[in-house]
């Protein structure tokens, strides 16, 4: 049996059914390629009493966890809810393929999280990514989803690299729009946790900020006056 298993937000945020779960697993697999943790490992091995197998893409994308499966109960636990990464729809689907036994527990996102900045969430358009650039690899794709989601008047949800400092993520961003004026951006960091920032302001003045990861940006479309009047009090 293979448990996909989301953890939330926080180190409190696993369910009672995904701690369940884990009791019944002999290894418990821990995804850390897709997010910088708001929280140690350690400090999760505490509240879910049970010690992690910390692993990368190198491992979640061969057929290891599929393969152990077959024969014993293992798990995979993942930051936010589980299915929001291509790479674990891509387990669910080998898991089919094998006739290996699978559960899916849900639990709260990014996606339900940045409700607390005030925009409306039917208003978003696409999810993008922003990629750390190399000197040779300086891809602006993400501002290609933004200018469509700007066409139908849509805010667009920017999730960054996970190796991406929020300096360096700036400058990009910077870069990637010099042909018209950003405007004041929202800048959201820890949400969900005690930590949880929310900042609605320009990229120069965001720069001037000490933010903790897991971060993401917000480029708004026309706000609504309810939506400008939340974000203003932040």
């Amino acid at each position: 049996m293979l448990y996909l298993i989301g953890l939330g937000l926080n180190k409190y945020g696993i369910s009672k059914q995904g701690i369940d779960a884990i009791n019944k697993c002999s290894k418990i697999y821990l995804e850390n390629y897709t997010v910088n943790f708001p929280y140690s490992e350690k400090e999760l091995e505490e509240v879910i009493g049970k010690k992690i197998i910390s692993i990368g893409r190198d491992i979640v994308e061969t057929d290891k966890l599929i393969k152990e499966a077959k024969k014993e109960d293992i798990c995979l636990l993942i930051y936010g809810s589980p299915l929001t990464a291509t790479t674990h729809i891509s387990l669910i689907e080998d898991a089919k393929k094998n006739k290996v036994k699978y559960e899916i527990i849900y639990n709260g996102s990014i996606f339900d999280a940045i409700a607390e900045t005030g925009l409306q969430i039917y208003k978003f358009g696409k999810i993008t990514s922003m990629p750390k650039w190399s000197k040779s690899f300086k891809p602006t794709s993400f501002m290609e989803i933004v200018k469509q989601n700007k066409t139908i008047d849509a805010h667009s949800l920017i999730l960054i690299d996970i190796g991406l400092e929020l300096k360096d993520c700036l400058e990009e961003l910077k870069e990637s729009t010099e042909e018209y004026e950003l405007g004041k951006i929202i800048l959201c960091s820890q949400l969900g946790t005690k930590d949880s920032k929310i900042f609605y302001k320009k990229i120069e003045e965001l720069k001037k900020l000490d933010v903790k990861k897991p971060y993401c940006i917000i480029i708004p479309a026309k706000l609504h006056f309810l939506e400008e009047e939340v974000l203003n009090n932040q």
